[in-house]
């Protein structure tokens, strides 16, 4: 099972369901590039190194290092946009796909509204041209990572400090920098690359969606019809968590994870 981070985050961030994942499964939770402890190559003049399909090519060379052909992955956030990419590019390679509060890339830039656009600012922040965010961010470190993290009625409690210690840690100028080349691909090659591909490719694995009904993805978006023109074979539901689910509610995210990735339909009524 390969579990994939999302921003402004890193593979910390499974900490509290991978070790209870690893009793079932084999668990593979990197940094993704430009990330953590991760490389940080440069991006390019087109931010080509920081799609999608390139995070995904690395994540394919790893497993192969591992020796898996074929595998599990569960992404959160960017990560989850990562794990999308791979699904639809090597579709004999994704077993099944789990994605935590997101909507796929295609559907967020299409329906921009200023209620989705107030709380996702940083999506066309970080994509302006280099060093422009990247000098404003720069300014005040820890001051950023910790207002970034601290969403609307959630707050910051829900991370452990060794989690937050990490985190603000690896928020450095040049992992700023990476995020901003990530953000610039995603409003260009990787919108590109989904427009391609809408209505004419789907994932071909089971997909799981779940999303929190305290997040900027569940107060702006229906998430189920979104993921509906990418997937026929689709299950999901909203818990009650902010943006980081499995950092919020742990209790909610394992026994569905663990259900779903054992080729067992998640009691998703339950949380109904």
């Amino acid at each position: 099972m390969l579990l994939l981070h999302g921003n402004p985050l890193t593979h910390v961030s499974w900490h509290k369901i991978a070790p209870d994942l690893a009793r079932e499964f084999t668990v593979i939770a990197p940094d993704l590039r430009g990330y953590g402890d991760s490389s940080k190559p440069d991006g390019g003049s087109d931010h080509s190194a920081y799609s999608f399909r390139a995070m995904g090519q690395d994540n394919f060379e790893l497993m192969d290092q591992l020796g898996f052909d074929r595998f599990q992955v569960a992404g959160h956030d960017r990560g989850a946009r990562v794990a999308f990419r791979m699904a639809l590019d090597r579709p004999e390679r994704v077993e099944r796909l789990a994605a935590l509060d997101i909507v796929p890339t295609h559907t967020v830039l299409t329906n921009v509204t200023l209620g989705w656009g107030m709380e996702a600012y940083h999506w066309f922040f970080m994509a302006q041209k280099a060093p422009f965010p990247e000098d404003l961010l720069s300014r005040d470190l820890g001051y950023y990572i910790r207002y970034k993290l601290n969403k609307k009625n959630v707050g910051l409690e829900i991370f452990s400090p060794e989690a937050m210690a990490e985190y603000v840690r690896c928020t450095t100028p040049e992992q700023i920098h990476a995020v901003c080349e990530d953000y610039r691909a995603t409003v260009t090659l990787d919108l590109a690359m989904d427009t391609e591909d809408f209505g004419k490719r789907k994932i071909a694995c089971p997909v799981l969606v779940m999303w929190g009904s305290n997040s900027h993805c569940g107060r702006h978006f229906r998430p189920l019809e979104a993921w509906s023109g990418w997937s026929d074979d689709l299950r999901g539901t909203d818990i009650p968590t902010g943006h980081y689910p499995a950092e919020h509610r742990p209790d909610l995210v394992y026994p569905i994870f663990r259900d779903f990735f054992s080729g067992h339909e998640p009691r998703l009524e339950d949380l109904a």
